[in-house]
Parts: C-alpha cells; sequence; structure tokens
C-alpha cells in the first residue's frame, strides 16, 4: 500500500515521497519577469524540508499572456539565466523542478503587457477587478499560443528542469478554451467539448514534440468550472484521457473558473475530482485544495484516491511544512 512518505517513479523521475509543492504566486519577479534572488529562495527552502516535487508558480510564455507585473516568465532566452540559477537550487536539494509555464489570455491586462487582450471569444472570466472585453483569437493568433508554449517548454528544459506544467486552469487562457462559458466559438476550436479541448491538446503534442522524450509534460487540470453551464466533470475526465494520449505525464487536479479559493469545503475539496479521474487515466493523479493535516495527506495516498498530494497554503505558512510531515507519519502512521 502506497503512503505520503513512499517513493514514485514515473516518466523517468523519482520522486522521493508524494508531497508536492503546488504553484503559488509569489510576485517576486523582476519588472522584466527575470527570477529574482527572493524566487530562488522560496522554492528552494521547501525543496530543502523533503518536498519531493517543487512545481514553480506560473511563468508566462507569451508577453500578451502576462498576469502581472510581477509574474515569472518564460517567453524569452533572457530567462534562461534566472531559470537556471532556480533549477538548479531545487533540484540542490533533492526535489524534481517543474516549471509551470502559462497565457493569462482574457485574465492579463493591457496596462501591464502593452497588448491587446484575448481569449477564446469575447468573454471575460469575472475574476479579475478591472477586466477587459478580449478579442477572440484567429487561427494564426492560436497558433502562435502554441509556438510559445513550446518554446518556454524547451527554455525550460535548457535551463535545468526535470518537467513543465501547462497550466490549463483558473480561468487563464486553456481553461477559458475548455469552458462553455468563455468558449462561444462555432470552430475547430469551440462547439463540443473535444473540439474545447483541441488547443490544450495541441499544446501538449507541440511541447513532447519539441522537447523530445525523456523530459515529461504534466498538466493542471481545471476538472470543473463550479458555475452553472461550465465546464462539469464528464467532460473533464474525457479531456484529461485526451491530454494523456497527447502525452501528458501527470495530471494536476484542480477547478474553479474563478480560481481555487476554498469556499469553506473543508479539506481536500477538489479529492473527488482527483478520484474520478484515476478511473480514466492510468499516469499519477495530483490534488490539492485546502489540505493542511499530513494524517489527511496520508490517508488521501492510501486510499489511492491520487497518488500526490499538492499542500499549498499550509506550506506558504510553515516553509518546513513537509520536513514535520515526514516526522510526524514516521512517529504515528495514519491508520
Amino acid at each position: 500500500m502506497p503512503t505520503l512518505l513512499s517513493p514514485l517513479s514515473f516518466a523517468g523521475l523519482r520522486l522521493r515521497n508524494r508531497i508536492a509543492m503546488p504553484p503559488m504566486w509569489s510576485g517576486q519577479a523582476t519588472p522584466e519577469g527575470f527570477v529574482s534572488a527572493a524566487n530562488v529562495e522560496y522554492h528552494r527552502v521547501r525543496a530543502a524540508a523533503g518536498t519531493a516535487l517543487v512545481i514553480v508558480e506560473n511563468a508566462f510564455v507569451h508577453p500578451q499572456g502576462r498576469h502581472s507585473a510581477t509574474q515569472l516568465g518564460a517567453h524569452a532566452d533572457a530567462c534562461a539565466d534566472g531559470l537556471a540559477r532556480l533549477a538548479a537550487a531545487i533540484r540542490g536539494e533533492g526535489a524534481v523542478a517543474c516549471l509551470q509555464i502559462a497565457h493569462a489570455g482574457s485574465r492579463a491586462s493591457s496596462r501591464v503587457t502593452g497588448l491587446p487582450v484575448v481569449s477564446a471569444s469575447p468573454v471575460a472570466t469575472g475574476r479579475e477587478a478591472h477586466e477587459e472585453t478580449p478579442a477572440a483569437l484567429d487561427t494564426g493568433g492560436i497558433a502562435n499560443v502554441v509556438e510559445a508554449f513550446a518554446a518556454a517548454a524547451a527554455r525550460a528544459r535548457r535551463a535545468g528542469f526535470d518537467a513543465v506544467e501547462v497550466h490549463a486552469a483558473h480561468g487563464y487562457l486553456l481553461s477559458q478554451f475548455l469552458s462553455p462559458l468563455t468558449n462561444r466559438r462555432e470552430d475547430d476550436y469551440g462547439g463540443d467539448a473535444a473540439r474545447r479541448a483541441r488547443l490544450t491538446a495541441d499544446v501538449v503534442t507541440a511541447i513532447t514534440q519539441r522537447v523530445g522524450p525523456g523530459f515529461p509534460v504534466f498538466v493542471r487540470l481545471g476538472m470543473h468550472d463550479e458555475r452553472p453551464g461550465g465546464l462539469t466533470l464528464a467532460p473533464a475526465c474525457w479531456t484529461a484521457a485526451r491530454l494523456v494520449e497527447a502525452g501528458a505525464s501527470l495530471i494536476d487536479v484542480s477547478g474553479g473558473l474563478a480560481g481555487s479559493d476554498d469556499p469553506g469545503r473543508g479539506p481536500g475539496y477538489f479529492v473527488p475530482y482527483a478520484e474520478a479521474l484515476k478511473d480514466v487515466v492510468n499516469v499519477p493523479v495530483l490534488v490539492a485544495g485546502g489540505i493542511t493535516d499530513p494524517r489527511t495527506a496520508d490517508v488521501i495516498v492510501r486510499s489511492r484516491r491520487a497518488d500526490i498530494v499538492g499542500v499549498g497554503r499550509a506550506m506558504l505558512a510553515d516553509p518546513a511544512w513537509a520536513a514535520r510531515a515526514v516526522e510526524m507519519l514516521r512517529e504515528a502512521p495514519a491508520g
């Protein structure tokens, strides 16, 4: 029976346990989107505590997809030196280093980027305080997005990261294409669940073709919009299976078109989504969502409801959470 402390090997990676640091925006990048010393230390100390997988906060793949002025970038070769320092710091502490790459779509702001805001359709997510109505991407714009993701993944690999994670949740661009609330298209990228999933599948395919074998691609997938008329679990499970066919090596479960805020549901509120997903994919499933107690995380793994547990807010509050979890479970394993 696997436990939270069991190693896990997949896709050429070996995790020393099943504890992950999920991508959490820290707002510490330079104005150019470059890695700062604070970025490095923020991730290093959590790796040093014994976290097995550190997924670095979302890095924008294209200037038009930048969410904030203090967001990390993976959009240009000039980012490479800082990304290399960050990857080396994480790996130097024994953790697997993954870079999440993203395009904010309509969650971007022209005040930040100086560029028009784009999305699947001219529909905002309702997430941002001062949203602009986006322009719908044409086929050329979609091709540029796919290329930007592939190029960013290649930079991450050259910088020494062990994997990349494609951000397809929380109302970012790929999530905007997946959701029937924000995708009103009637072309090859909209109209039904299969066509709404096409862009995300194209991104995964393009990355795997660009980076080649031996460099895993994860996907953080919004499994449910949690809004009336939005994406629901059944089509999201179908999409996840399609992404695995395209080359995804892990699915990182999340939810909420407006983000993964805890709406008072208690710990592990995305675990039912992960459990449903494990019935349809044969790759590891990672789940986060209000999990703070090591015993809760251990039970999730022991019951095979997920393979890896992400600990977000608790790890923000306590960088040594993983070390305390390992000590607690060694002394008194969950029943």
